[in-house]
């Protein structure tokens, strides 16, 4: 079986390739960005509508198959926004009913750790997953993915990315911090908000805005002070969450964790713990594709022609995901 995956949650249109077998064959992708602003959803709607067809194009041409060669569909159908939701699944309906192709749909949180096991080869691990919207602990117990912790007011990505705005770098801002951060090791002060096995940000922030606006200190200072506070705080969660589940491996997921100041933390916190640290490669630690055909994949069996009823969910906790592909 092969499954061709369609990612489109947010500023990423992906399509990746893979057979059964965990072999991959393509991951193609092509994300909205600005200058100045963040992502804006209905501009990152039209850049999904106006690439989509080119990806798909070129991740099949990537793998050298035609859609004769596919047999399933599946798309992320949340969480995520709205209007780019839409794009991918309405992309995947139109391939499964042209194909007569069984389509599914996917959790986008859960695919990243899906993902992850795959090419990494852990097996049971706490999953640290810091992107854009979403920041969670999660850890599988009882027939489902737990979240153990999250924010409770920005996911990582939104707050360094609304930093990286308030001192005018544009979309995405992350890498851009971190040269920031690379370039000093004078820390500042910060609140350390740890809540219970939750974090918030919130105040971080406006702690930081009122340090820009008094000019007192450059953006390479509040950059690395930004990263050391905040990765310092989801090293700590992540590594109670290891302890309250007893698991031994810690795996990384989301864009966020390409940033290799916070790979080091959770290495030294691993390494402190004997417990091993996985860390995908960036390609599928941002938003791709290949994830979501996987774990089409590993979901065939919810797969259905019947796909009228089949909508977006934007709002999709990964607990509340049966999962019965374990």
């Amino acid at each position: 079986m092969i499954c061709l995956g369609i990612e489109s949650t947010a500023h990423t249109f992906g399509v990746g390739i893979i057979t059964e077998e965990g072999k991959p064959l393509a991951n193609v992708k092509d994300s909205y960005t600005s200058e100045k602003e963040g992502i804006h959803p209905t501009k990152a709607k039209e850049h999904h509508i106006e690439v989509a067809d080119k990806v798909i194009k070129d991740a099949l041409t990537e793998a050298n198959l035609t859609l004769k060669d596919i047999d399933l569909i599946s798309f992320s159908q949340g969480p995520g926004l709205p209007p780019c939701l839409v794009v991918g699944m309405e992309k995947a309906k139109e391939l499964s009913k042209k194909h007569n192709l069984p389509l599914v749909g996917v959790n986008h949180c859960i695919a990243h750790l899906s993902i992850g096991e795959l090419t990494t080869g852990c097996k049971d691990p706490v999953l640290l997953y810091v992107s854009g919207a979403n920041t969670q602990i999660i850890a599988y117990e009882g027939k489902k993915y737990r979240i153990f912790g999250e924010t409770l007011d920005m996911g990582i990505g939104n707050f360094i990315d609304s930093f990286a705005r308030l001192i005018g770098i544009g979309f995405p801002g992350g890498p851009k911090i971190q040269e920031l951060a690379e370039k000093t090791t004078n820390y500042i002060e910060l609140p350390y908000s740890v809540k219970g096995m939750d974090i918030s940000v919130g105040g971080i922030f406006t702690n930081l805005k009122n340090k820009v606006d008094s000019n007192n200190y450059s953006n390479e200072e509040l950059s690395y002070s930004l990263q050391e506070t905040v990765f310092a705080m989801l090293t700590e969660v992540a590594e109670r969450a290891m302890a309250h589940c007893q698991k031994n491996e810690l795996l990384l997921g989301g864009g966020v964790a390409c940033n290799t100041r916070l790979q080091e933390m959770t290495k030294i916190m691993c390494k402190d713990r004997k417990a091993e640290c996985f860390i995908p490669s960036n390609g599928v630690l941002t938003d791709n594709a290949l994830m979501i055909a996987w774990q089409g994949i590993l979901e065939k069996d919810k797969a259905s022609k019947h796909i009228e009823q089949i909508d977006i969910k934007p709002h999709w906790r990964t607990d509340q995901v049966n999962v019965n592909w374990k």
